[in-house]
């Protein structure tokens, strides 16, 4: 079994320390169905859980792991919070739809899922010793920052390793959840330079105190997203489409880790949604075999990740990070917004709902257009992405975008508008054939094969949908193990 698919216990000394330190931290673990339908699971715990701070290092946030999280993040919501962008802001008659990352506990993200999934099998398995190990989370940002908060609260160290151009708010509350500066490991370069924080892990993982715990290659983050995310979507589009006039079309979302867009999967075998991957045009590793740098935080590229189902996936869309941060000037400063509701229509409510929107959100909502475009979708149509996190996480990101611009007034704001969302057309993108789907996997032996030393065979079976398929049935297994550990 392949490194982070444990489904028995391999270190039964160290899986007794695990127990042993979590009942004293009085942690009790969510299995990952009753984060996949809180409402259902959850609902008569919900007083226990209410008066648990969203934003502190409570075990109960734990149970808080999952999209049904209400708007005060303490409650839960029948429906995944989420917001319909119409026509008025999109150009385009398609309905598209953006689930709301920022009401996730502690770090306003959902990636604290991801970090929770990879976890779980190490923790379950004793391969991860919570009283001997330190936790390496490698990421551009937020999983990093998901991983040390479940690393608090299990009363165990943890190191955050992010490249060191990353925006200010990560490692603001980085500074803040670790009380060891030197738990933050800088790797050179921003958003672009995965390739750099893999070298870095090398280095922390000679070692043998620490962990790695990388998102870019551990199946737990496909597995919880796919049984988690997706049937989340799938419940926002059920709720929309109460008429049953409504259509799903596509699913679409920046690569990054290539966690998320597992989600994919399930309504595609669900609902039949085509699968749309999103990256940036400045670096266009899927488009082109390339290289490059750009500012959408949250999607690191230059190499495909393992867990990354390419073959299943239908379009790869590009998005410029012009757009990306002229949007996040448009959506977040005054003359953008006044703009926005003379010239656009768009009421308050609208007008503040795009605070929930990071610059990766931004990319995902630009990438939908596009699909929405190319595909010339009608009003029935929908297309479904995800808000990673909200503004909050890129204030000094704005106030560096509002520098290179200059002043914005409202027909600065209408020009930055048009070119990024009516403008945005139909190129730099691809609809995916069975070549282009083997010359994408086939780019991914060059990191993984040669650079990270996975063997052929691991890679090779990656090929076949049974594979992926294969890896849901994990879910009741790990679930059995986490209903084990809690009884002990």
């Amino acid at each position: 079994m392949a490194p982070g698919l444990e489904t028995e216990i391999v270190d039964q000394a160290a899986y007794g320390r695990n127990v042993e330190r979590l009942r004293e931290a009085g942690v009790v673990l969510p299995r990952i169905s009753e984060l996949a339908d809180p409402v259902a699971a959850l609902s008569d715990r919900q007083d226990e859980f209410a008066a648990a701070d969203p934003d502190a290092a409570d075990p109960r946030n734990l149970f808080r792991v999952h999209w049904h999280n209400a708007s005060n993040r303490r409650d839960l919501a029948e429906v995944p919070e989420h917001i319909v962008l119409g026509e008025n802001i999109t150009g385009v008659k398609a309905r598209v739809v953006v689930a709301l990352g920022d009401r996730f506990p502690m770090i306003d993200c959902h990636k604290v899922l991801a970090a929770y999934g990879c976890l779980i099998p190490r923790l379950m398995s004793g391969v991860f010793d919570a009283t001997r190990h330190r936790a390496v989370w490698p990421s551009t940002g937020n999983y990093c920052r998901g991983g040390v908060a479940i690393s608090n609260l299990l009363g165990c160290r943890s190191v955050a390793v992010l490249p060191e151009g990353m925006s200010r708010e990560r490692f603001d509350w980085l500074n803040r959840w670790l009380s060891d500066p030197n738990d933050i490991y800088r790797t050179p370069g921003t958003e672009s330079n995965v390739k750099e924080i893999y070298d870095a892990c090398h280095a922390l993982a000679k070692d043998h105190e620490n962990l790695i715990l990388n998102q870019f290659a551990e199946y737990g983050n496909y597995i919880i997203h796919r049984a988690v995310t997706g049937p989340a979507m799938a419940r926002i589009f059920a709720h929309l489409n109460a008429s049953g006039n409504l259509k799903p079309r596509a699913f679409v979302s920046a690569t990054g880790s290539a966690g998320t867009i597992a989600a994919g999967d399930h309504l595609k075998a669900t609902l039949g949604m085509q699968i749309g991957a999103i990256e940036a045009l400045e670096c266009p590793t899927l488009l082109q075999n390339g290289y490059g740098e750009h500012n959408i935080q949250g999607i690191g590229d230059k190499h495909v990740p393992l867990i990354h189902n390419v073959m299943n996936a239908d379009f790869v869309i590009g998005v410029s990070d012009h757009s990306t941060d002229g949007m996040n000037i448009v959506a977040n400063t005054t003359s953008g917004r006044d703009y926005l509701a003379t010239y656009r229509g768009l009421s308050q409510e609208e007008i503040a709902g795009l605070s929930h929107f990071g610059l990766s959100a931004l990319a995902n909502i630009t990438g939908a257009i596009k699909y929405a475009k190319y595909m010339d979708l009608g009003e029935n149509d929908v297309v479904m992405t995800v808000a990673t996190d909200g503004a909050a996480m890129y204030e000094t990101e704005l106030q560096m975008a509002e520098k290179k611009i200059g002043d914005v007034d409202k027909v600065k704001a209408a020009e930055i508008f048009g070119k990024a969302i009516l403008g945005a057309g139909t190129d730099n993108m691809i609809e995916l054939t069975r070549p282009d789907r083997e010359r994408i996997f086939n780019l991914g032996y060059y990191t993984w094969v040669e650079q990270q030393g996975t063997t052929l065979e691991e890679f090779d079976r990656r090929r076949d949908q049974s594979f992926w398929n294969g890896l849901m049935d994990l879910v009741p297994i790990w679930d059995g193990m986490i209903e084990r550990f809690n009884a002990a």
